[in-house]
């Protein structure tokens, strides 16, 4: 907007653009200086090393009407060394890549700068050095029998656990996208001392590589891995299993919930009980959590696998490959269990339950969503941007967490019900339709009560057989080999045995009730970024020409750069910019399709804003959440001003 008055003034030798009267006259050929990375405002110390990408500035140069931003594995920037590069007219750059770790003696990346004015380029800036680090592994916190707990990493998207002690055969190793993990390995189909009496594990902080608008990751293709550095072994020690009736304690994540009067969470938590004893005094050695968004225990919204323990955190990639016959429980009773797929599981009253463990992968959010409270009903306004954001759904795993609620006015409420490892007994029931020989599949008159694994013997003492049913569609049962004879109408069929099956002892409807009121509460409130912390997180050219950091009434000449903390459970973060506080209606972005806001990999971007006062809101994506519901708190909206070009005459003929 601004080039063609500028090329004007330089070919007529009368005007020049310049901040202000106040502003420091050109000086041809100065490269620009005091290039630094920081964090949050570009008047933080100087710092050399980040534990994320970090934003840089520099001191403008007078006349400069675009700068040339490059980061480099090299000092001397050769080609091969380039890792990112950006253009942009304010002096300051928000790369939007993932660095990689990466330390050097003494650094290992490398920035620079420099300006190009209406009529000239000048030299490259002194290269500013900083490294990557990840700083410190995970440390423990004070946690409850069957349950690991760890201090949240800022920026971290997820941590790996490593079970120590558990070979079988390859090291045992759990993700979670929360700060909990329970110890179910040692706890199911096991409660003597001598298996989870004392759990030695180790930790480290992951996060998601993702590719940028352009589809492009590091520019020269160099690798960054995903982790930090693994913790010290640490050591977690239980009591001896308690029986009794079964007791609801807390729910636990970043934060111990007990009451009402405790805070929501922000983390996924896990759910802490104790005792074994169902309502009719029967013993389990197997339990189930269950949350619902309703005091009677109706609307049931998460399932959690079976296990055994005294303590349950959801995990994404499933639960423990139970015993699926009664002849694997002598096993599955002296060795630790791998991961896989629970075998059927049914509710006190016989309706089928799948874990929400098992559920398929949420789709992330990529693209700028479509926005329902910010334009209420103008057909015109774009429905979502174009893809921004590259992620492989393969690594994000089941969508175990829960949606935010309006706590504590509104939250969930949980039980836990015993179970037990079933085998099938006897069940009858009669062909619907004739099956001829070669036949892999049956139509019976109800299938109820019939699952995968089940053995039956189908059909009169004439043309009976053994069969095995594999899976329950309706009323038709598939079967794993052909019919060896044909069979009419009406005939027999008897289950005889099968695969173990996994059933509630309890209906939960009844025990969150009046006399057992075994159900608790709990909120859950996601994480809103934070833009400001008694001034802006923000930073650019001021009006005098110089490098600033603003308050909300400083006011930025051209684009500024605008910064905020991580969110506790955000994978990407979308921002979006308003001419109003109230009602906040966010503008189309001319650099992503008129599309309403950006989504940003780090922590900080550049607003493409106007002259004029303008508002902006920042909010992560959690996508541990189901595909489309993945948006989490914004922030609050922050004032920023970006102020009109001024003119002088600075010489003529």
């Amino acid at each position: 907007m601004l080039r063609a008055p500028l090329l004007a003034a330089v070919c007529l030798g009368l005007l020049t653009l310049a901040p202000a009267a106040e502003a420091a006259k050109p000086v041809r050929g100065a490269a620009p200086k005091n290039l630094h990375a920081f964090l949050l405002r570009a008047d933080e110390p100087v710092d050399t090393s980040f534990p994320r990408t970090p934003s840089f500035a520099w001191n403008p140069v007078p006349g400069a009407i675009r700068y040339q931003f490059q980061l480099a594995t090299s000092s001397t920037f050769r080609e091969s060394g380039l890792v990112y590069s950006t253009n942009g007219t304010s002096p300051v750059a928000a790369p939007t890549v993932m660095l990689p770790w990466i330390t050097g003696n003494p650094h290992a990346l490398f920035a620079r700068v420099r300006g190009i004015t209406a009529s000239a380029t000048t030299p490259w800036s002194k290269p500013f050095g900083f490294d990557m680090s990840p700083g410190a592994a995970p440390k423990p916190l004070a946690s409850e029998p069957g349950l690991l707990r760890w201090s949240p990493i800022e920026g971290a998207d997820g941590y790996e656990v490593w079970f120590v002690d558990i070979n079988n055969p390859t090291p045992k190793m759990e993700t979670v996208f929360t700060n909990v993990l329970d110890e179910r390995e040692f706890y199911t189909f096991h409660r003597t001392p001598s298996w989870t009496s004392s759990v030695r594990w180790r930790i480290r902080a992951l996060r998601t590589d993702r590719t940028d608008d352009n589809m492009q990751t590091r520019q020269n293709g160099l690798p960054a891995v995903g982790y930090g550095p693994w913790s010290p072994v640490y050591n977690s020690t239980n009591p001896p299993y308690e029986g009794g009736p079964i007791e609801l304690g807390h729910t636990v994540s970043d934060i111990v919930s007990t009451s009402d009067a405790s805070p929501a969470h922000r983390l996924m938590p896990a759910f802490t009980f104790r005792g074994d004893r169902a309502a009719d005094g029967t013993s389990a050695e197997l339990f189930r959590v269950y949350v619902f968004t309703d005091r009677q225990c109706l609307n049931r919204v998460f399932a959690s696998a079976v296990f055994g323990g005294p303590a349950y955190a959801p995990r994404p990639f499933g639960p423990l490959s139970l015993p699926a016959l009664p002849t694997s429980l002598p096993a599955a009773r002296a060795s630790y269990l791998n991961d896989g797929s629970e075998p059927d599981s049914y509710t006190f009253d016989g309706l089928k339950v799948q874990t929400t463990e098992l559920m398929s992968p949420a789709t992330p959010t990529t693209a700028v969503p479509a926005d329902s409270d910010s334009n209420s009903s103008s057909a015109a306004s774009p429905a979502a941007g174009p893809q921004q954001i590259q992620i492989g759904s393969g690594i994000l795993g089941a969508p175990v967490d829960l949606w935010d609620t309006d706590w504590p006015g509104s939250g969930y409420y949980w039980t836990v019900i015993p179970v037990e490892a079933v085998s099938p007994g006897a069940l009858k029931t009669s062909t619907a339709a004739a099956s001829a020989i070669g036949g892999t599949s049956v139509t019976v008159s109800s299938a109820v009560g019939f699952s995968s694994g089940d053995t039956v013997l189908l059909g009169n003492v004439t043309n009976q057989e053994p069969v095995t049913v594999v899976t329950v569609n309706g009323n038709s049962l598939s079967l794993a080999v052909p019919l060896k004879a044909a069979h009419g109408t009406g005939e027999p069929i008897t289950r005889t045995g099968g695969n173990l099956r996994y059933q509630d002892l309890e209906l939960a409807q009844d025990v969150c009730a009046a006399p057992y009121n075994r159900v608790a509460r709990f909120g859950k409130n996601s994480e809103p970024a934070l833009t400001a912390a008694g001034e802006l997180f923000a930073s650019g050219l001021s009006p005098k020409g110089l490098l600033t950091s603003g308050t909300n009434s400083q006011a930025f000449y051209g684009p500024p750069l605008v910064a905020w903390t991580p969110a506790l459970g955000a994978t990407v973060y979308e921002v979006q910019w308003s001419k109003k506080l109230y009602p906040f209606k966010t503008e189309p972005n001319p650099q992503n399709q008129n599309a309403l806001g950006t989504l940003v990999l780090g922590t900080s971007t550049v607003l493409p804003l106007k002259p004029g006062t303008w508002y902006y809101r920042v909010r992560g994506f959690n996508y541990s959440l189901p595909t489309g519901a993945q948006q989490m708190s914004w922030s609050d909206p922050a004032r920023i001003v970006v102020a009109k070009p001024k003119f002088r005459v600075i010489g003529g003929h």
